[in-house]
């Protein structure tokens, strides 16, 4: 059993059912993020699943200087504030500097540190000083138990409010790989896990300027994760992952949401 984490009206580990915390890979612009919004609140809401809304307002770590980013902190915070108060959810955005944690934390109900920036000692402590919940994205180049060294990082600050994302291991070039044998190991420290489906299946740079991504092998990798015993899901979602501007090729189609939760509702309570 996980420790239970709170995050705005939502939970996570111990026995509650499955985090969902899923949105468009970027915002992109406001009908797109309110359409999605209520679309995934109201799935959520159908089959008694707690449901956080993700996008991201600054994108920094991209594979071509020209691709796109966000509209940036400012109008990006604005924009998930109004999900938050429109839709009464939680949200969640990526900070990649300490710069960001102060305007970000006056908005997120919890705050994520992208997978390249999870062994950022500074700011792992200032994500943990804000007191908000803290989603740190395990790094592709990471073993399962070097998530260890990053939880007691981060509790140190006596802020114990932290879950771990595994988003895939590099094997090889451009190609990820779950291992899940690591789940039980990563849950075995006491926090809860979430499996990141969409970006398990990214190939990173795989276009190329971009990167390529394979969305067809998500519901196997779900199930999988979901009976492995995970305490939640994040997925990218887009109402056309075709013109999306970052991570397209490895988003789920927001009308096919539904189906798969379902199946793996079904599994999860099955093994609770």
């Amino acid at each position: 059993m996980t420790r239970e984490i709170l995050i705005g009206g939502a939970a996570i580990g111990g026995s509650h059912p499955l985090l969902i915390i899923a949105g468009p890979c970027v915002i992109e612009n406001e009908d797109l993020t309110f359409h999605t919004a209520e679309k995934l609140k109201d799935i959520c809401g159908r089959l008694g699943l707690p449901f956080v809304f993700k996008s991201s307002f600054d994108k920094a770590n991209r594979t071509s200087v020209s691709s796109y980013r966000g509209p940036g902190i400012d109008k990006g915070l604005r924009i998930l504030s109004d999900v938050r108060t429109k839709f009464k959810i939680p949200v969640i955005s990526d900070i990649h500097s300490i710069e960001e944690m102060k305007p970000a934390a006056e908005v997120l109900d919890t705050i994520q540190i992208p997978a390249f920036l999870c062994r950022q000692t500074d700011l792992i402590l200032a994500a943990a000083k804000t007191g908000k919940p803290v989603n740190v994205k395990k790094g592709q180049f990471l073993s399962p138990w070097d998530v260890k060294n990053i939880i007691e990082k981060f509790i140190s600050t006596g802020n114990k409010n932290i879950y771990i994302t595994e988003r895939g291991t590099t094997f090889g070039y451009n190609n990820l790989v779950v291992d899940f044998r690591g789940f039980p190991v990563i849950r075995s420290f006491g926090y809860p896990l979430i499996f990141d489906v969409t970006h398990s299946l990214q190939l990173p740079g795989g276009q190329g300027t971009c990167s390529g991504g394979q969305r067809e092998f998500a519901e196997p990798l779900v199930r999988a994760a979901v009976a492995a015993g995970v305490d939640g899901l994040f997925m990218e979602v887009h109402p056309e992952p075709e013109k999306a501007l970052c991570d397209g090729p490895n988003m789920i189609r927001l009308d096919e949401v539904e189906k798969m939760l379902k199946t793996v509702k079904d599994i999860d309570n099955l093994l609770k």
